[in-house]
């Protein structure tokens, strides 16, 4: 994986690059042309088809609300969120996925191609713990059909995340 540190960060193709490439850790972009009746089991699921990696390895980003704040949760395509885990994590009673536009106006992106990073309003983010059992894994670039693979630590370490089990089976 190459560090992308050549370009400068204002001609970065996205806000989450732009943030990648400005606290200068390694990461690789993989793009894949998106199709835009996605498959069936939704865009983190095409993206890991589409690019031949375990799907336990890729991960989504979701906006919920507690009520209080919204939060980011980071968990795997091959599981799904559990609200009660992340209500737990951050210490609320109950969470709720945000709605389509609201987590589109607040993360700047569109849903497909949200990322945890270069988002419009900083949110406090969890990531699933079984992030930490791969060397990297794949999140958004922040648009429809191109990922970012990366540490876990370096996107703990960037958005000062924290961690917790909240993938369910």
């Amino acid at each position: 994986m190459s560090k992308r540190a050549k370009r400068k960060v204002s001609e970065a193709s996205t806000p989450a690059i732009a943030q990648l490439e400005a606290a200068g850790i390694e990461f690789a972009t993989y793009e894949y042309e998106h199709s835009a009746d996605h498959m069936e089991g939704g865009y983190g699921r095409e993206a890991a088809a589409k690019l031949g990696i375990d799907p336990r390895q890729v991960y989504k980003t979701l906006m919920a609300d507690t009520g209080d704040e919204r939060v980011i949760a980071v968990v795997p395509v091959s599981g799904r969120l559990n609200l009660k885990a992340l209500a737990a994590a951050v210490g609320a009673k109950k969470a709720r996925l945000a709605d389509t536009r609201t987590a589109q106006r607040e993360s700047g992106y569109v849903v497909g191609g949200i990322s945890p990073f270069g988002q419009r309003n900083a949110h406090r983010t969890v990531l699933d713990d079984g992030a930490l059992h791969f060397e990297r894994i794949l999140v958004s670039g922040g648009k429809r059909g191109f990922d970012v693979a990366l540490a876990p630590a370096d996107l703990l370490n960037i958005l000062g995340a924290s961690t917790a089990p909240l993938a369910e089976a």
